[in-house]
């Protein structure tokens, strides 16, 4: 009888300790998601993109990729160890397609992303309903609200490769101990790239929660289009995850 108990009471020791690990995945995925929307998206409102704010033109754009990126880069070396801060449903789809994380996770890591990014939104919202010049929540769009004003369908292919190029340098650089030490510098770099050539286009999307949140929280037509950002980041993402497993994926020596 004695036995039993001990084992029960291990049993549900071990359960408790993986309850609490998965919960400690899911607040890290909330924060890390939360810190990555308000500061890409507020250096958006604050720079005004590619047009408008602070009449940065280019530079602007600029400064939005290098915070996109540099979050990115904080947040690896932040919650990482916790969560492998994906901090983007675009990632966590990848990363379960390739047979990195369980379904339950995966789900868990997408809930916890779209709220922290309603949650990083939100605190955007008060800097901008509390200043005189700033305006909007830095929304992607195409058409009218594409700078270049690119299609919807070329909206499509680019958010898609976009997302496609970011997920595989994600799931090549943690695929080995060798490459992960640097794995941080490399996705922050390579979201940054993104960004470069992508904010001119669409605003870059290439993650379905920072788009959903800003958008939402504008309303209009960029909540209409926002299905595009939403979908396309998605299907690029699990493309990555299939050439990855085919073709690229290492083993250990």
């Amino acid at each position: 009888m004695k036995s039993h108990r001990e084992g029960r009471h291990a049993f549900c020791v071990h359960e408790g300790i993986v309850r609490r690990k998965n919960m400690n995945k899911y607040i890290a995925e909330f924060i890390g998601t939360m810190i990555l929307v308000f500061f890409g998206t507020g250096t958006a409102v604050v720079t005004g993109g590619f047009t408008g704010g602070l009449g940065l033109g280019y530079l602007g754009v600029v400064a939005i990729a290098l915070a996109f990126g540099l979050t990115i880069v904080a947040g690896a070396y932040a919650i990482g160890h916790v969560s492998g801060c994906h901090v983007n449903p675009a990632v966590s789809i990848g990363v379960w397609l390739s047979g990195r994380m369980s379904a339950k996770d995966f789900a868990g890591y997408v809930v916890a992303q779209v709220i922290g990014a309603f949650a990083g939104t939100g605190l955007l919202s008060v800097v901008v309903n509390g200043s005189e010049t700033l305006s909007g929540f830095g929304a992607d769009g195409y058409g009218t609200l594409s700078a270049v004003g690119l299609s919807m369908g070329g909206a499509f292919v680019v958010e898609t490769f976009l997302t496609f190029v970011f997920v595989l340098v994600i799931l090549g650089v943690t695929a080995s101990e060798k490459t992960s030490a640097l794995a941080g510098l490399v996705i922050g770099a390579t979201l940054t790239m993104v960004h470069l050539i992508g904010i001119p286009l669409t605003g870059t999307s290439v993650n379905p929660a920072r788009a959903l949140a800003p958008a939402v929280f504008t309303g209009g037509e960029a909540l209409t289009q926002v299905w595009l950002f939403i979908v396309a980041p998605l299907v690029g993402g699990a493309i990555a995850a299939v050439f990855h497993r085919a073709w690229f994926s290492v083993k250990e020596d």
